[in-house]
């Protein structure tokens, strides 16, 4: 077959480890055999990140602010013991962070559903989508001890000098503090990719914090959802016949657990971090989640959704066989390659990623499955197969597409 032709290229940020094996391999037979691939590439390795001094982290985020569509890699994060192991000169900071603060982005994540692996939610039978706004709290705080017998205080200083404080806590023991914070405009930012990622797939949007607690704070959050919901996207909701409310997060919890799915669950940052690990794993997989990053002035970047797989990265360097699931890696191309044929008008672009997802379940629900999913699959003679034998497996399923 002629190849698919692009236009307009996608950013590509290469990564670390087993999914960087992976992402070549996933090039090499799935994508470059049927498509004539335009990328602007950026290696985002750990040894590339400490070479230019994590410059390349923010070169690859600003093309996809210019181009628009990015597909990424899974990276490593540095702790301790990666600085020694890598040499690096600095404990260099997360790229899905650095990214997501130039694009002012929210991630979606949504589980690919099979037949044959049920949900630990019985009543789930529709995806559930975290929505998480992934700027500042908990993952920006400034944290501190506190020695018995200080005093501990909110301060802000205005541009004239003024302080405004207020007592946190008058410690008559040892203790801890943190203070965190959010900006307007991220929040802002958040809430209109939270309406228009749901008007873009038709589904109602949940929002929820704990407002009866946290009465600046979170209420800032569901103060700014609903005014901007009123003025800019309620006409649009309810001519296309999609809800969206608030609820207190502890209700919020107790309704996605007695629910069919199919909506669009909006969180704070810390509170989305671990929602979407209990929505993925109730569905299955952290390997079977999918993850794109939209930002309100609609910049596209998809990844997958889970680590760089090191336990089977030292298993592949010793040439031992891996059975690595290449799933979630897979649908961050087709979601990339999808968006980037939506808005470039080539529909054979976006009718290939479709047909590439679908090898990819007439694969799975044949019972040919990386170890992860053989255990969980029901009703199905299943087979264990390495990633590699399993990506040519999709490869057949796509070419008797064709």
């Amino acid at each position: 077959m002629e190849k698919i032709k692009m236009t307009t290229p996608l950013v590509e940020m290469d990564g670390d480890e087993m999914t960087r094996i992976l992402w070549q391999m996933i090039k090499d037979e799935l994508i470059l055999p049927f498509v004539d691939l335009k990328t602007e590439y950026y290696d985002l390795g750990l040894p590339e990140r400490e070479k230019t001094k994590d410059k390349v982290t923010l070169d690859a985020a600003n093309a996809n602010k210019k181009y628009g569509v990015a597909v990424k890699c899974a990276t490593i994060t540095p702790n301790a013991q990666r600085v020694e192991e890598y040499n690096l000169t600095e404990m260099w900071k997360s790229p899905n962070g650095t990214i997501r603060a130039v694009l002012d982005g929210t991630v979606f994540r949504a589980p690919i559903l099979l037949d044959s692996i049920k949900p630990a939610v019985r009543s789930w039978t529709k995806p559930i989508t975290i929505a998480r706004h992934a700027y500042g709290d908990v993952y920006k705080a400034a944290e501190l001890k506190a020695p018995e017998g200080v005093k501990a205080e909110l301060v802000y200083t205005d541009k004239e000098g003024k302080e405004t404080r207020e007592t946190i806590y008058d410690f008559e023991c040892p203790g801890i503090l943190q203070g965190q914070y959010n900006k307007e405009t991220s929040i802002r930012a958040f809430a209109h990719s939270c309406f228009k990622y749901a008007i873009d797939t038709k589904q109602d949007l949940w929002f929820s914090t704990k407002d009866t607690i946290s009465k600046k704070y979170d209420h800032t959050f569901k103060d700014i959802f609903a005014e901007i919901y009123e003025n800019d996207y309620k006409a649009k909701f309810e001519e296309l016949g999609l809800e969206y409310f608030y609820t207190l997060i502890d209700d919020a919890v107790a309704r996605v657990i007695r629910s069919k799915g199919g909506y669009i669950w909006a969180l704070k940052n810390y509170d989305g971090d671990v929602m979407s690990d209990m929505v993925s794993t109730a569905f299955g997989s952290l390997a079977m989640m999918t993850s794109v990053l939209v930002s309100p002035d609609g910049n596209y970047e998809y990844e997958a959704a889970h680590g760089t797989v090191t336990r089977h990265y030292y298993k592949y360097l010793k040439g031992e066989e891996t059975s690595t699931n290449p799933m979630a890696t897979i649908y961050a191309w087709t979601g990339a390659l999808r968006k980037r044929g939506e808005l470039d008008g080539l529909s054979d672009l976006v009718d290939f990623a479709k047909k590439l997802e679908e090898a990819c379940i007439a694969t799975l629900n044949s019972g040919v499955m990386t170890k992860d999913l053989v255990n969980l699959a029901e009703g199905i003679e299943t087979k264990a197969v390495n990633s590699k034998d399993f990506i040519l497996e999709i490869k057949k399923n796509l070419l008797s597409l064709y």
